[in-house]
C-alpha cells in the first residue's frame, strides 16, 4: 500500500549569498532536478510525495505540540525522507531529524547524533581510530601559529574544512608540500570558511566510494572508483570542488581492483557505517595507497542523490535502478518503524 512521504531538502537557490561567502558556499545543496528525480522515483513506487523543503519551511508547517488533543504535527505524512543539509554550523544536518524526533514523526536515514558526529570529520576520525578503522594521520590547526611544531606527519599534506561536504574548500592548492603552502591553506580555511583546518596525511593512490544500505544487516554495494582524465590510478591527483562538474571526473563501477581488495573495502565500509550508527543508507569514501592499504576519508549519512552521482551508478551493476534503490531505502525505514513488513528483494551483495 502506498505511503504519503514528506520530502525535506535544501535547494541551491535557498541560499542567499553574502559578500563574504566563499564561491562554493551552496555546494552541498540540491538542484531542483535532483528533487524531481526523487519525487518521480517514489511516485513510480506507488507513493504520494509532499514537498516540505528546508528546515525553516518544516518549522512553519509544524504545529505546537498538543499531546492532550493527540495532535503532534500537521504534516499529514506517514514518513519523511530527509536529505536536508540544514543551515549554519556543524550541527546543521541534525536540525531536521531532531525536530522530527521531537514531534514523533518517522523519518528515513540516520538520527541527529549520527549526523552531527559524521559532519565533524575530526570527531568521526576519533571514533574510527577507537574502533581500529584505518584513517589518515592528522592534526587540527585553528590558526597559522606553531604549524611547524604541530606537523609531526611531514609532507605532503591535504588541508580541508572540518565540517563541510561536497569538497567545499578543496582545490588543487589543498595539497601542500611545504610550510608556506600549509600556512596559506590553513589561513584560507580559518578566514574564509571560519573553522579550524583539518591537516591530513595525503594518501597517494586511488580514490573509491561505496554505498552501504539497510540495517539488519547493512550491506555494501558495488565499489565506485574515481577516474580523472581517464586514469583511476590518481597518484597525486584528488577529488576537488572544481572537478565535480568537470568532464575530467568520471566514475568507474565496478572498481578496477582485486577481489581481495574489494572484499576488504566493503567490509570496512560496513564497519564504518556501524561505528557511527548509520541507518538505512550511507556512503563511505576511501583512498587506497600504492601498497593497497585502504584509509577511510569520511562517511556521509546524507550522500548525494544527484542522478549523476554514485547512487545512480552502482544500481546498474546489480541489475537494479535508481528508482528501485530509493524505494528499497524507504522500505528499510518503514520496517524500522513497524509501518510495513520488509518484503523487498534482498540486495545480493556483501554484508557483515
Amino acid at each position: 500500500m502506498g505511503k504519503t512521504i514528506g520530502l525535506t531538502y535544501n535547494l541551491k537557490t535557498d541560499w542567499v549569498c553574502g559578500p563574504d561567502d566563499p564561491y562554493d558556499v551552496n555546494a552541498e545543496l540540491d538542484k531542483p532536478h535532483t528533487i524531481e528525480k526523487i519525487v518521480q522515483a517514489f511516485e513510480a513506487g506507488g507513493h504520494r510525495v509532499k514537498r516540505i523543503g528546508n528546515v525553516h519551511q518544516l518549522l512553519s508547517q509544524l504545529q505546537l505540540s498538543q499531546p492532550e488533543l493527540g495532535q503532534l504535527d500537521n504534516l499529514n505524512v506517514d514518513i519523511v525522507f530527509n536529505i536536508c543539509e540544514g543551515t549554519v554550523g556543524r550541527n546543521r544536518e541534525s536540525q531536521v531529524p531532531m525536530l522530527l524526533e521531537l514531534k514523533g514523526i518517522p523519518y528515513v536515514g540516520s538520527d541527529a547524533l549520527t549526523l552531527g558526529i559524521t559532519l565533524d570529520k575530526v570527531v568521526a576520525k576519533k571514533l574510527f581510530i577507537s574502533e581500529g578503522i584505518p584513517t589518515a594521520r592528522y592534526f587540527v590547526a585553528g590558526s597559522t601559529e606553531d604549524l611547524e611544531k604541530q606537523n609531526t606527519i611531514g609532507y605532503p599534506l591535504i588541508v580541508k574544512t572540518i565540517h563541510e561536504g561536497s569538497s567545499k574548500g578543496i582545490s588543487r592548492d589543498s595539497r601542500v608540500e611545504d610550510l608556506e603552502g600549509l600556512k596559506r591553506q590553513v589561513h584560507l580555511i580559518n578566514a574564509v570558511y571560519k573553522q579550524p583546518a583539518l591537516c591530513e596525511e595525503f594518501i597517494k593512490g586511488t580514490e573509491l566510494t561505496v554505498a552501504v544500505l539497510g540495517n539488519e544487516p547493512p550491506r555494501a554495494m558495488p565499489i565506485v572508483q574515481v577516474s580523472i582524465d581517464g586514469d583511476t590510478n590518481l597518484g597525486d591527483e584528488f577529488y576537488t570542488f572544481e572537478r565535480i562538474s568537470s568532464t575530467a571526473l568520471q566514475y568507474v563501477c565496478p572498481a578496477k581492483i582485486s577481489v581481495e581488495l574489494t572484499r576488504k573495502i566493503q567490509d570496512l565500509a560496513v564497519r564504518v557505517y556501524k561505528c557511527v550508527g548509520c541507518r538505512d543508507l550511507g556512503r563511505v569514501d576511501f583512498r587506497v595507497d600504492q601498497k593497497g592499504n585502504p584509509y577511510v576519508l569520511e562517511i556521509n549519512p546524507l550522500p548525494s542523490l544527484d542522478p549523476k552521482d554514485s547512487f545512480n551508478i552502482f544500481p546498474k551493476v546489480i541489475g537494479s535502478s535508481y528508482d528501485a534503490v530509493l524505494n528499497q531505502i524507504l522500505g528499510f525505514a518503514l520496517a524500522r518503524y513497524g509501518l510495513e513488513q520488509k518484503t523487498l528483494e534482498e540486495i545480493p551483495l556483501r554484508s557483515r
